[in-house]
């Protein structure tokens, strides 16, 4: 027998039921915290203009030069698969004026994005990420709140492995020393011809090299840290305060830059230790100046892009399971065709009602409905054959006990109503 036609595009991973009930859980977990912080939800375009994160995200990012789905559409426009999220929530702000109202403004979005890399386990093509932006604000309280929020999602999955690794990247006042004295360090290095034009863009990138030998050798490079001024060091101690107040534990990590050139000041990644080598499962800073960047006002910002995809995976490296309910509570069978009109009116009152119901199709005869009935996981069956139309009744049965019970039409949707929440209870 042959294999299927078509297949999935390589480095693009599916979720098929039930995991896909999972992935879901994981998702709405994650963005809770988010929603009840006060976050809007923004649906963003999958594609934009390929100029747009080549100015904003940076030419030097391997995202920018090596890893981004671009095209020429038949109009004659470049533009890209997104490849990340926070480019272009910044560009829907300063578009559409939102900065024009209430600050910092505040917005969380979710989806697919996609990036050209080497598909392995928690690295794909199409990855599935949720994240929050908070824009018009510099007071370091947001970033600690973000950041918190980050956490709390995570800790409402029940994860126990996940650690924060905090930096800070100084601002257009500090950096610039840092950035000669580290240009001046990289030139007493051994670097390849690529490493040495990245550095040549912009050293900061040589940090985020996460080869072995590249460490190495960056092992004695100088520190961000040692060259802060007065206010992005009392910026990152507030940070870190606020943080220890509420309880999210921290780790000082120096080196840290992560892979975008918009980021300044607070600098953060979610690391799961028990994913293998894709052990970030999240992670952002704050971007003050990307809005100038990309010919806006000054607008400073912070925000964060969580895997979904790898938050997946950590839940299960865990163990910790996802409590997800059964798909359905109501399974309908109609004995008979002449009980399939009044049936199909029970389902729908029945999902009318919030109780989530199908029904056997294709006249099947009773011993396959009740296996089909079986097999959907539903708490109850409801069966109505010619007498049962008779007698304007349904046939209501415990598909766990197996006790069967006549209930009136004109009370079935409250009879399972209760029925049901007795079964939560």
């Amino acid at each position: 027998m042959s294999g299927p036609l078509y297949r999935a595009p390589r480095g693009v991973l599916e979720y098929l039921p039930p995991r896909g009930e999972e992935f879901l859980r994981v998702r709405e977990r994650l963005a809770a915290p988010a929603r009840a912080a006060g976050y809007s939800y923004l649906e963003l375009p999958v594609f934009e203009q390929t100029a747009l994160y080549a100015r904003g995200v940076g030419e030097s990012t391997d995202v920018v030069s090596k890893e981004m789905y671009s095209f020429t559409t038949r109009g004659g426009d470049e533009v890209t698969l997104r490849p990340e999220g926070t480019a272009g929530v910044v560009r829907a702000v300063l578009e559409h004026g939102l900065d024009r109202g209430r600050l910092p403004v505040k917005l969380w979005y979710a989806g697919p994005f996609f990036r050209y890399e080497r598909p392995q386990a928690g690295r794909y093509r199409q990855l599935q990420q949720l994240g929050i932006e908070a824009l018009g604000s510099e007071d370091p309280a947001l970033d600690a709140e973000v950041i918190a929020i980050g956490w709390e999602g995570y800790a409402g999955l029940g994860l126990r492995g996940v650690r924060l690794d905090l930096n800070t990247l100084g601002c257009a006042v500090c950096r610039p020393a840092y950035r000669e004295a580290l240009v001046a360090f990289l030139a007493t290095i051994e670097m390849d011809a690529e490493t040495r034009r990245r550095a040549t863009v912009n050293p900061l990138r040589v940090l985020d090299d996460k080869r072995p030998e590249v460490r190495d050798r960056l092992a004695e490079a100088p520190l961000m840290s040692t060259f802060l001024c007065a206010e992005c060091r009392a910026h990152h101690d507030t940070v870190r305060t606020l943080l220890a107040d509420v309880g999210v534990p921290w780790r000082d990590e120096p080196r840290l830059v992560r892979g975008l050139d918009y980021y300044t000041r607070t600098t953060f990644e979610f690391v799961h230790d028990g994913l293998g080598a894709q052990s970030g499962i999240g992670g952002g800073g704050r971007y003050d100046g990307l809005a100038e960047v990309l010919g806006g006002p000054a607008l400073p910002g912070i925000g964060f892009g969580l895997g979904v995809d790898r938050t997946l995976l950590a839940v299960e490296a865990e163990g910790t399971g996802l409590a997800v309910a059964a798909p359905l509570d109501v399974f309908a069978v109609a004995l008979g065709p002449e009980a399939g009109r009044e049936v199909f009116s029970i389902v729908v009152s029945l999902r009318r009602a919030g109780i989530r119901t199908d029904q056997a199709f294709g006249n099947r005869a009773l011993k396959g409905a009740m296996k089909a009935a079986d097999r959907s996981g539903a708490a109850y069956a409801v069966l109505v054959g010619s007498r049962d139309l008779a007698a304007d009744v349904a046939q209501v049965k415990d598909l766990v006990a197996g006790n069967q019970t006549a209930v009136p039409l004109s009370r079935l949707v409250d009879t399972l109503t209760r029925l049901l929440q007795e079964k939560d209870s």
